[in-house]
């Protein structure tokens, strides 16, 4: 039987950092993947995919819609080529798991594939194709991420009503999407098939999409998308999804109770995503799952076992890649007896839409609620140079800091590049800079994050230089 100082149940990118990181402080150490390709969701049917349709979508929107107005003229129709586009994302994903692969191989790390289960706090069963394998460990991680919701009384036949796993191989547009749930996926992949040509409806059971985030940037969102002839159903409950042959049909009560009945060839079910322990026989080793499904831990990730710790996905608090690498490489840290720390208010949040939405810290909803005195600055994107000459006039900065410190509270964004620009938030609220220090600091010109610099002038004394 081999045996390990940590095994790891899952190769996401939680479980893979964490793999990385244990064996960097010279952890022997295992990983254990059910599928034939490592990276977990994120990898193969999550962020990567989803970003490669999103930027292929937007070069074929920018060829129909901008081409000509930058000077660029292109004879004949302009057409999507729906299969190269597919296979285009696919290979981006091949890459990039063949990446995790070599750097497993790089830090001599143990590849498992098949499904781990407990046997015991110090055993992990693994079901392979040919057989079964167990192996030892004195740590073992469980990072085995999420997998889709839906809702009860919905049928997931994976051909008409799907899930994104499905909405990221179609192999045609569809006529009408409808789209049950307004939250990052649902938004991402609608916006996806409406730039290629389809019709897209979102129904959403909240009074307003992206719902987590700060109120201002879920309005503008929706103005942005309705621009694009994205139509939305809010406040919508949904009742009934039905199938007929090639056509979807979903009944919902609109806010005062009246049915609506929206038809359509395709329908996405995007209502969030639920802690994946199928399989996982975490009461074997007596390690305990809260009411909905996640893995019991403590501020150390660890579980009530005391040599099983758990991240991700599988673990409270937001469903991000990023949140999941932080803990992986937390874990490591902590079994090599470093005293490592994770501020979960600084894990920033993005929507990679056109324009892109991201936000880091408190939204102004949170504030008021928390009684905290604040001021707020905000800067259109429209006002800067930059984006003139990119056209991509749309969004703002919004920077919310104590009224009586200065330090920032919370940065708020939406428009061009955002889910790069929140980084120079994250790293400002990390130092616990002022709405001062940021507009003192030099932002090269035109770039779009001077909107930043010029949020942080406005909420210093309301004294933006550009508007």
């Amino acid at each position: 039987m081999n045996q390990y100082d940590v095994a790891i149940i899952g190769s996401g990118p939680g479980g893979y950092v964490a793999a990385i990181r244990c064996a960097q402080l010279g952890m022997k150490t295992a990983i254990i993947e059910k599928y034939a390709t490592l990276g977990g969701t994120c990898l193969n049917v999550g962020c990567i995919p989803s970003k490669a349709l999103l930027d292929s979508s937007h070069h074929y929107e920018d060829a129909v819609k901008h081409f000509e107005e930058h000077g660029i003229d292109i004879p004949g129709e302009i057409k999507v080529n729906l299969k190269q586009m597919i296979d285009r994302k696919q290979g981006v994903v091949d890459q990039t798991t063949k990446g995790i692969e070599f750097l497993m191989d790089k830090n001599k790390i143990d590849v498992y594939h098949g499904v781990g289960s407990f046997k015991d706090a110090t055993h992990v069963q693994i079901k392979k194709e040919d057989g079964e394998e167990t192996i030892e460990a004195k740590n073992i991680i469980i990072a085995t991420g999420s997998k889709p919701s839906s809702l009860p009384f919905i049928e997931i036949d994976k051909e008409r009503v799907i899930t994104s796993t499905e909405a990221l191989k179609l192999k045609e547009i569809p006529k009408h999407l409808i789209v049950i749930g307004g939250g990052v996926i649902g938004l991402e992949l609608g916006q996806v098939y409406k730039r290629l040509g389809a019709d897209v409806t979102v129904v959403e059971y909240m009074d307003r999409i992206i719902p987590g985030m700060d109120g201002a940037l879920s309005k503008e969102l929706a103005k942005v998308m309705k621009k694009q002839k994205v139509k939305f159903n809010l406040s919508h409950k949904v009742k009934s999804v039905e199938r007929k042959g090639d056509e979807v049909i979903v009944k919902a009560d609109d806010k005062k109770g009246e049915e609506v009945t929206i038809k359509g060839d395709y329908c996405l079910v995007s209502v969030g995503r639920k802690p994946y322990t199928d399989g996982l026989n975490a009461e074997a080793a007596g390690v305990k799952l809260d009411d909905r499904g996640r893995v019991e831990v403590n501020e150390h990730l660890q579980t009530n076992v005391s040599n099983i710790y758990a991240i991700g996905d599988v673990v409270k608090g937001a469903m991000l890649a990023h949140k999941a690498e932080e803990e992986g490489t937390m874990v490591a840290e902590i079994l090599a007896g470093q005293k490592p720390h994770i501020d979960y208010n600084l894990i920033p949040g993005v929507v990679y839409t056109w324009p892109e939405v991201a936000a880091v810290g408190k939204t102004e909803e949170q504030l008021k609620e928390e009684g905290v005195e604040y001021k707020s600055g905000q800067f259109p994107m429209r006002a800067l140079g930059r984006s003139r000459a990119s056209m991509d006039l749309d969004g703002f900065v919004k920077i919310l800091a104590d009224k009586n410190t200065d330090e920032v509270l919370g940065i708020h964004m939406i428009g061009a590049r955002c889910a790069d620009l929140i980084a120079e938030g994250v790293t400002a609220m990390e130092f616990r800079a002022s709405a001062e220090d940021i507009s003192r600091m030099s932002h090269a010109h035109p770039t779009f994050a001077e909107a930043v610099k010029e949020a942080a002038l406005a909420a210093t004394d309301d004294r933006a230089l550009h508007v």
